[in-house]
């Protein structure tokens, strides 16, 4: 009996620890909530097949067009931003007040002539805000400048009483147009206070764009405290550009620039905004984008594209179902364009309700195929959101690594908001951008579409995972 015993005990307990030990490694893993490559493919799926971003940009563009701050087509855009946002399922819809400045282009017209030419028009607009001539001609000398240095080193004496031109293109050889655009943006050169405090009375500039045609490209003008006189200043297209040029290296040439730009005062306009309340809790996802325009142009990919696309997440939240643990609130800003007091109005206005913002996404670089988002935010932050990156890879998602947000986003890093911008193939834009060339026609639907579908995916990561 003994020895039975100690035979069949060993196997007895040998067996039981097994069990349990094989119980320990094969005990089941909880399921996740989400397969997300499935879920992905759902928002891709809805938006390809059943999305509005594309007729609602051409009802924006074709039956709106220009949508200028403090103008009736920026009051028309608003009231077909209400209707829009409630088809697209949003629950609270309203105005929030702006304070916008009044300014109107009129008419404006630029002539060159050399010393034994006769007057010749060349095709301009005036800077956003600019002062004007009164109507009045505006006559003398032509000063070419191409670099600061060449500023830097002028004298008084060498810019008094002249017509500044800055013939100064944005850098081919940078890659990402964004970055060229930029640096040269901010540069002295195109600055009408630096021109102006050195005694010149007009500023004219190149076109900052990345096409070869004659189209100008509007900017806006930024005038210091302590300038004592604002000068006008205006762009020009490339081709008369590198034409004017030419001649000032033959000869002299004299502006003749007749303006009848001028503020008067300001008015309001109003931010729209529409959210879809969240289900867990009232903290707020953001999604922004410009509702206005330039006075000329209708503004497709500045910024249209990303208005339709803001309101094609929270339609696709709606049809797939989707309970949001988190408010998802779209917020459509005014004057952008030339001011920009939609977004600081925005971003005073969270910091007095004390609204918790978990995350803010800004799109208005076009609605060319999406490349990335450009993630604002702390290490910790950004390292949750590059895991996710497996998920957009298919969608041609790759570019996390940029750290900028510079849209109309931007006035709550402030707030210790995290932001994120999306990144799209931007080679294209600024051949339009601020110009009469932005136009319905210009955007591919399929682009379009894609950029929503990334844009909602991203959403989709932060509210269930934020």
């Amino acid at each position: 009996m003994k020895k039975i015993l100690l035979i069949i005990l060993p196997l007895f307990l040998s067996g039981f620890l097994f069990s349990q030990k094989k119980g320990l490694v094969r005990k089941p893993k909880p399921t996740p909530k989400f397969n997300y490559h499935e879920e992905f493919k759902k928002i891709s799926d809805e938006i390809f097949l059943h999305g509005t971003a594309y007729d609602n940009l051409g009802e924006l563009t074709k039956g709106i067009g220009s949508r200028f701050s403090a103008t009736p087509g920026y009051a028309k855009a608003t009231e077909w931003a209400e209707k829009k946002l409630k088809d697209a399922g949003a629950e609270n819809i309203w105005k929030q007040e702006v304070k916008v400045p009044i300014w109107v282009r009129g008419k404006e017209s630029l002539q060159i002539k050399t010393s034994n030419g006769d007057w010749k028009s060349i095709k301009m607009l005036s800077f956003g805000n600019s002062e004007g001539t009164k109507g009045k001609d505006l006559i003398a000398d032509i000063l070419l400048i191409n670099d600061v240095k060449e500023l830097v080193n002028l004298r008084t004496a060498d810019v008094k009483d002249k017509i500044i031109f800055v013939n100064y293109p944005i850098d081919p050889t940078i890659i990402s147009t964004v970055d060229s655009y930029m640096i040269a943006a901010k540069s002295k050169l195109i600055s009408a206070s630096v021109i102006g405090q050195k005694g010149a009375k007009a500023l004219i500039i190149r076109s900052l764009t990345t096409a070869s045609d004659d189209i100008p490209h509007a900017k806006q003008v930024y005038y210091e405290p302590e300038d004592k006189t604002r000068i006008p200043a205006m762009t020009i297209g490339v081709r008369s550009a590198d034409e004017l040029e030419k001649l000032l290296k033959k000869s002299s040439v004299k502006a003749k620039i007749n303006m009848s730009a001028e503020s008067k005062g300001e008015t309001i306009n109003h931010n729209i905004i529409g959210e879809i309340p969240g289900k867990k809790d009232s903290k707020v996802i953001v999604l922004g984008a410009q509702l206005d325009s330039w006075d000329f142009a209708e503004g497709a990919h500045d910024d249209g594209t990303g208005v339709v696309q803001c309101m094609e997440v929270l339609r696709t939240f709606k049809a797939l179902g989707y309970d949001n643990n988190h408010t998802i609130r779209v917020v459509l800003y005014a004057n952008s364009e030339n001011g920009g007091m939609g977004r600081e109005t925005y971003a005073v206005q969270v910091k007095k309700k004390e609204e918790k913002h978990i995350f803010a996404l800004g799109t208005d670089s076009g609605g060319y195929s999406p490349r990335g988002f450009s993630l604002d935010m702390s290490p910790q932050r950004r390292k949750l959101i590059f895991e996710w990156k497996n998920y957009f890879l298919p969608y041609g998602v790759y570019d996390f690594d940029q750290t900028y947000a510079i849209q109309d986003i931007a006035p709550l890093k402030k707030l210790d908001i995290p932001l994120a911008e999306m990144v799209v193939d931007t080679q294209r834009y600024f051949d339009y951008h601020h110009s009469e060339k932005d136009t319905f026609d210009k955007v591919n639907k399929r682009e379009l579409l894609l950029g929503a579908v990334a844009m909602t995916q991203l959403v989709f990561m932060i509210d269930k995972n934020w």
